[in-house]
């Protein structure tokens, strides 16, 4: 595989996820109803009281949450002929605005049929998030996003969690774990999944989320290397947008 030219239409993604709304209390009756409804099929292993299980699961579901944050990586190659990875976050309050960046980004710097973008567990939870979210503030889904009529070997996405599978339908291995066994460094030294919807809310840090976004993309791109059996980027190429 010659890699620098397959690298010009690889985009590297995570997306942050936080509830729809800080308490539970302050969604509307019908949407309360329908959380409360959809909550009592969920395991609730530490017998958490609605007000705590919406704020600590509701995140993750497209119809009761919001995007906050979309990281982006691409690999480049310097003067030098060393690889590279830029990575930046789009981050805001304002989901619509943060999607509108992405599509707008994505639409300008890249052919909707050459692009192929990479998450980890990204075919069940990134790429569909962003279409519903989409959906939901009524924003066209980009045609590098639209899966409709499109036979599986069509569709230009990659997913790091889906590659290690090997076939094994049944297998869940986390970004983190894959590190650890790679030697990769941990993207949770400041901050991990379960404390986003506390950073932003309670703590009111979009930026420490973003920051974290932007490690877990660091972290994805490596994992992708391994699986090509590539040296790693070196953490002085590594370059971190604001």
């Amino acid at each position: 595989m010659d890699f620098q030219k397959v690298a010009k239409n690889l985009l590297f993604i995570d997306i942050e996820t936080v509830s729809g709304q800080p308490s539970l209390d302050l969604l509307e009756d019908r949407m309360r109803e329908l959380w409360l409804k959809k909550a009592s099929y969920l395991q609730n292993p530490d017998n958490l009281n609605e007000a705590d299980f919406y704020f600590d699961r509701s995140g993750i579901y497209a119809e009761f949450g919001k995007v906050i944050v979309i990281g982006l990586g691409f690999v480049h190659w310097n003067e030098e002929q060393s690889m590279c990875l830029k990575v930046k976050a789009i981050s805001g309050k304002d989901e619509a605005e943060v999607l509108r960046e992405f599509k707008r980004l994505i639409e300008k710097k890249y052919k909707p049929n050459d692009l192929m973008l990479c998450a980890h567990n990204g075919k069940e939870f990134d790429f569909p998030y962003l279409c519903r979210r989409m959906v939901v503030n009524g924003i066209e889904i980009p045609k590098s996003l639209q899966l409709a009529s499109k036979k599986p070997w069509e569709v230009p996405h990659l997913d790091t969690m889906d590659m290690w599978r090997f076939g094994d339908k049944k297998h869940y291995t986390s970004l983190d774990l894959l590190a650890a066994i790679f030697g990769i460094p941990s993207s949770k030294s400041e901050l991990s999944g379960d404390q986003v919807n506390e950073t932003f809310y309670h703590e009111d840090d979009l930026e420490k989320v973003a920051r974290y976004c932007r490690e877990d993309i660091v972290v994805l791109a490596q994992v992708f290397l391994k699986y090509q059996n590539m040296e790693l980027i070196k953490p002085e190429n590594v370059e971190r947008l604001e």
